[in-house]
């Protein structure tokens, strides 16, 4: 794609978030980051710089939002492809990290409009809240998103589990994988029905992450999709870990939980998935 100038813009209201507005482009890419809530507008700049129009949104913690990821409405994101679709793209790419690339899938399985998905560290299933909901209250446990009012199923979690330390700070890896076994019926309900999504895929996922086992999800994924004649693209390293890094990132580590990987594997990754993930712009 050419590259062409680039204005910013502050978005609030029904859509937040920051705006890099391409003139004449037909793609839009709506970029989501993890539990971080970090407005990612360097990943935005990364796709405005290949010419699409990028929308790096802010799906919770903002004025107006649910302070944590409890009961997020997956009409959330819709309103980000509106924005765009209005922008005049015709060609709509979602790009999630951790839990944006949980809200991505869910979001292609309701959204026609949705041509492509690059999810980033996925999950295969819909877990619980992450943070308080809109009462302030963060337990009981409640679904990370809703549909028309409606929570979806989840995976519930393990309070009592005995937590595991890599480099001191602790892996929520072993968790979600006995959260998995513990809750099998559930897991089997909460499953994102990715044989339903139109939309090219393109998963990248790193066995060595130490947040949450996003490999076995992505290979999983592709299975699924494979049994419904669909394909799917995967980009995986082992040695790589939770935080991918797409070229000319730096995006700082967790100081609160294990990410496992390291900065090379990482970023090796990520420039490894890079040409994929043009090609769906």
């Amino acid at each position: 794609m050419s590259k062409q100038a680039v204005t910013e813009e502050i978005l609030s209201g029904g859509v937040s978030g920051t705006l890099l507005r391409c003139a004449d482009t037909k793609t839009g890419v709506v970029v989501l980051s993890g539990s971080s809530g970090r407005v990612d507008v360097g990943r935005a700049r990364l796709f405005a710089r290949q010419g699409a129009s990028t929308l790096a949104l802010q799906w919770f913690g903002g004025e107006g939002q649910v302070p944590g990821i409890c009961e997020i409405p997956l009409e959330t994101f819709f309103a980000a492809a509106d924005c765009l679709v209005g922008l005049g793209c015709r060609r709509i790419v979602y790009v999630g990290t951790s839990k944006g690339a949980e809200a991505s899938l869910l979001a292609a399985v309701h959204d026609p409009r949705i041509d492509a998905v690059v999810a980033i560290s996925p999950t295969s299933v819909v877990w619980g809240n992450i943070g308080p909901g809109r009462d302030g209250a963060s337990w009981p446990e409640r679904s990370s998103w809703m549909l028309k009012g409606v929570p979806l199923p989840f995976v519930p979690t393990e309070p009592n589990w005995d937590a595991s330390y890599v480099d001191g700070l602790v892996s929520y890896r072993g968790l979600f994988q006995h959260c998995l076994t513990s809750f099998k019926q559930e897991a089997d309900r909460a499953a994102i029905p990715v044989e339903l999504i139109s939309a090219e895929i393109v998963l990248v996922a790193g066995s060595d992450d130490a947040l949450w086992p996003s490999l076995d999800f992505a290979e999983l994924i592709v299975r699924r999709r494979k049994q419904a004649g669909k394909a799917t693209r995967l980009v995986s390293s082992p040695d790589a870990g939770h935080r991918i890094l797409l070229p000319g990132e730096t995006t700082p580590r967790s100081a609160s939980h294990a990410h496992g990987g390291n900065d090379h594997a990482d970023a090796r990754l990520g420039r490894d998935a890079w040409d994929l993930i043009r090609n769906l712009l």
